[in-house]
């Protein structure tokens, strides 16, 4: 029984950690990426983004890196923008995207442009803190 227990409690331990994504929208921003909210001047290369209000997290958010995943299209001028060559890229939140801000997560020119057709200007993805 004992056995029985340690089975289920690492079972519950492997899939209690599944990690979910979240749904929102991307857009991208041009450089110069500095200064940044987070970090000033400090150069973080460009695969880079900056949070909305809905992940900001009161500054909570500088520095966690998001696997975005580029889902389709938001309006018809380009209704398959995503590279099916690689449609993820990991980034990392260097700084805030105020409020009007068009997307859940705003992407450098650089990580927008390696999963999606930039043309689209705004895409639906997939994002997951890791």
């Amino acid at each position: 029984m004992a056995a029985l227990r340690g089975l289920l409690f690492l079972v519950f331990c492997f899939f209690s950690k599944t990690a979910v994504a979240d749904s929102g929208t991307a857009t991208y921003y041009t450089p110069p990426y500095v200064p940044s909210s987070c970090y000033g001047y400090e150069d973080d290369g460009v695969m880079i983004a900056a949070a909305s209000d809905a992940i900001w997290d009161n500054r909570g958010a500088c520095g966690r890196n998001y696997k975005v995943t580029c889902e389709g299209a938001t309006n018809a001028g380009d209704p398959h923008p995503c590279r099916g060559d690689q449609p993820y890229v990991f980034v990392k939140i260097v700084d805030y995207c105020p409020p009007g801000c068009r997307g859940t997560i705003d992407l450098s020119q650089e990580a927008f442009a390696s999963i999606a057709n930039p043309d689209a200007g705004k895409i639906k993805i997939s994002f997951q803190q890791v």
